[in-house]
């Protein structure tokens, strides 16, 4: 697949529901990427060697030709986060078991204010 790695720093809310999407091409043609066939899993961590802080939710939506790609977590999920500095990736599993790593970055996660 050879997909590069795009660096993506997001912000969270603790006690908010959490979704970010993102839309990946192919290499070849600069087409949306088609992710029929694809698996994908995304985790962050407080530190790159920590445990895991916190599993996303992936959405491929309803036409995986798209190469729309969407991470979610749910409030009552977000609600167990301490404030402060995390780390995530995406990871894509092709339909030939190759997995890279398509997104990294931080997340920020702030204590919402109105409660």
């Amino acid at each position: 697949m050879a997909q590069p790695t795009f660096i993506v720093n997001l912000l969270m809310h603790t006690g908010c529901d959490f979704t970010q999407t993102f839309v990946f091409e192919d290499n070849q043609s600069n087409s949306p990427l088609n992710l029929t066939g694809y698996t994908a899993c995304c985790k962050m961590r407080r530190y790159e060697t920590s445990t895991e802080a916190g599993t996303f939710t992936i959405d491929f939506g309803s036409d995986r030709r798209g190469g729309r790609l969407e991470i979610q977590m749910t409030r009552a999920n977000t609600a167990l986060l301490k404030a402060g500095k995390y780390f995530y990736d995406v990871i894509l599993n092709d339909p030939n078991n190759e997995k890279t790593r398509v997104v990294e970055g931080t997340i920020q996660v702030k204590r919402a204010v109105t409660r």
